[in-house]
C-alpha cells in the first residue's frame, strides 16, 4: 500500500485537473500545481492555499494538525499562525462533524496556544472564540473564489 504522503491530491482523488487554463489567476494556477506536488512535499504555505480553497481536505487537515502540533503557529507566506486560521476558518464544519479525532485534535493544539504570542487580532480573536464555542466549530467562511 503506497503511503499517501507519497501521492499527490490528484492520485489520492482519482482526480487530475491538468494544467490551470491560459488565462488563470495566480491563484488558480498555484492550486492546480499544488494538487500535483507529493502531499509530503506540500509546505506550510500550499497547505494554506489549498485548505483556503477547500481543496482536499479529507487529505489534507490531518497533515496540516501534523504541522500545528509541533507549532501551532505555523507561518506561510502571510503571518504567524495563518495555517491555524485557515484551518479554524476555512474548514468546513461538516468535516469537523465527521472526523471527531481530528476536531479533538484541533481543540487540544488551541488549547496550549498563549494569546499573548498571538500578533494578528483577527487570529487571537479567532482562537479565543473557538476556545469558548460549543465543541463543534465556528461556520466555516465561504472560500475565496478561484
Amino acid at each position: 500500500m503506497t503511503d499517501v504522503r507519497e501521492q499527490s491530491l490528484e492520485e489520492v482523488e482519482g482526480d487530475a485537473w491538468g494544467d490551470a487554463p491560459a488565462d488563470a489567476t495566480k491563484l488558480i494556477a498555484t492550486v492546480h500545481e499544488l494538487r500535483r506536488k507529493p502531499i509530503g512535499l506540500l509546505e506550510v504555505e500550499d497547505l494554506r492555499v489549498l485548505l483556503g480553497q477547500r481543496e482536499g481536505v479529507p487529505v489534507l487537515v490531518p497533515r496540516a494538525l501534523d504541522i500545528l502540533e509541533r507549532d501551532p503557529l505555523a507561518e506561510g507566506d502571510y503571518y504567524p499562525g495563518d495555517l491555524l486560521d485557515v484551518v479554524l476558518n476555512g474548514v468546513p464544519a461538516d468535516y469537523w462533524a465527521a472526523c471527531p479525532g481530528e476536531s479533538a485534535r484541533l481543540r487540544a493544539l488551541v488549547d496550549t496556544i498563549d494569546l499573548k504570542e498571538v500578533d494578528d487580532d483577527e487570529l487571537r480573536a479567532g482562537i479565543a472564540a473557538f476556545r469558548e464555542g460549543d465543541a463543534s466549530r465556528p461556520p466555516a467562511k465561504a472560500p475565496g473564489p478561484l
